[in-house]
């Protein structure tokens, strides 16, 4: 039996001698005041049988675990209907009072006060830093670390925030093929989270619902650059680099297929996040693949394939991957070239901004890709930095870029 101590509800006159913890069912004495630890079941109580006007039992959630497993109490007489009670709200203190035997047992409170810990919201630093509501974003466009001093204690108390951070990771998309019908860059792989924040942003379909839950350290932060141009006179396009944030990795695009007119045999477009498209090639040739995306898998995807040349002793080359859409095949022997594939669109930034479009591809005389072209790199032009597009036929691909999204207050 504990020590006598003044009723947690402040009722007036009544004395409470506090019990053990309490893990398993069982049956109230009153007088008395038992927490309650549901942390592993459900606790059912029984209230005190041949009760006197005026005898109180009180009941303290122990591990703030209530709103998991409920607390409920055995079917008796509680405001003059029989019946029995949950309680099911974190941080619950109920007393209950016997008036008579006409209504039996009554609710004297029901204390849901949270906690006497403040609330805490995660602390951070590193790359530019803006917000958006109750929310701080940090954007990355060149290699930095992002620095936790505090984390969220939503735990412990139900006011503060939580301790997970969302993202946005994309890859440098590549370089398109060398020559002018060279394969258009696969764009950089994209990967976005959107946990327990509904409404907060407009996400992309690729969106997963789980983001990372941090510790207070300090975490690397690594943004791949775009790829360049294939060598010349005929080179495949160079490959994206990845862009990574603790265990989310994303690919960087796949290089353009290269290969010179008219020679036979062009060289069909690489993997990565996004596959490179294939290159025109010459009249004794057959058909040029495009690169594999999703290299490697994820779940959602990162990416799609390349587009592929598609027609024998043609010249025109097929679009990049991109992060929503396969790269176009090219649209006749001749031209023009297949167009990148979309991206994806998401607001994580505040603002609506599309990433990872594949690179254009095109033919020779420098006939560009069919309109429109995509959101990486159209045919023959770059795609933008800090986008993750890929690049068009000759041209390099964008750099990739990090954002990371968390509730601050």
């Amino acid at each position: 039996m504990g020590a006598k101590t003044r009723n947690l509800s402040n009722t007036a006159g009544i004395d409470i001698e506090w019990q053990g913890v309490q893990t398993g069912n069982f049956t109230a004495v009153a007088g008395r005041g038992y927490f309650v630890d549901t942390t592993n079941n459900t606790i059912a109580v029984t209230l005190p049988g041949s009760p006197s006007q005026g005898d109180t039992v009180v009941l303290k959630d122990y591990a703030r675990t209530w709103g998991t497993n409920n607390v409920t109490t055995a079917s008796t007489l509680v405001d003059g209907v029989t019946t029995s009670s949950t309680f099911s709200t974190n941080g619950q203190t109920v007393t209950l009072v016997y008036m008579d035997g006409t209504k039996g047992w009554s609710l004297v409170n029901e204390d849901t006060t949270s906690t006497l810990v403040p609330a805490v919201f995660i602390g951070a630093t590193g790359g530019t830093i803006t917000t958006s509501g109750d929310f701080k974003i940090h954007t990355f466009t060149g290699d930095g670390c992002f620095v936790v001093s505090t984390i969220g204690n939503s735990p412990i108390n139900p006011l503060g925030g939580p301790s997970v951070v969302d993202y946005l990771v994309v890859a440098g998309g590549a370089g398109g093929g060398r020559t002018s019908y060279g394969g258009g860059g696969g764009a950089g792989g994209f990967r976005e989270s959107k946990s327990g924040c509904s409404g907060c942003w407009s996400a992309s379909p690729l969106v997963t619902p789980t983001g990372i839950s941090i510790s207070a350290t300090t975490y690397p932060i690594t943004v791949g650059g775009g790829g360049a141009a294939g060598p010349s006179p005929a080179g495949r396009g160079v490959s994206g680099s990845n862009s990574v944030f603790s265990t989310i990795t994303s690919a960087g695009g796949g290089g353009g297929g290269g290969g010179p007119y008219p020679v036979s045999g062009g060289y069909p477009g690489n993997p990565g996040g996004s596959g490179g498209g294939g290159s025109g090639i010459g009249p004794a040739g057959g058909t040029t693949s495009g690169g594999t995306g999703n290299t490697p898998p994820v779940s959602p995807p990162q990416g799609k394939n390349g587009g592929v040349q598609g027609f024998p002793a043609g010249q025109a080359s097929g679009g990049g991957g991109g992060a929503t859409e396969n790269g176009v095949q090219a649209q006749g022997p001749s031209g023009p070239g297949g167009r990148g594939g979309a991206g994806a669109t998401t607001s994580i930034n505040g603002t609506p901004t599309a990433y990872a479009g594949g690179g254009g591809g095109t033919a020779a005389p420098g006939v560009a890709c069919g309109s429109p072209c995509g959101t990486g790199g159209d045919g023959t032009v770059a795609g933008t930095a800090n986008r993750g597009g890929g690049g068009g036929s000759e041209a390099a691909g964008g750099k990739g870029i990090v954002i990371l999204r968390y509730k601050f207050q």
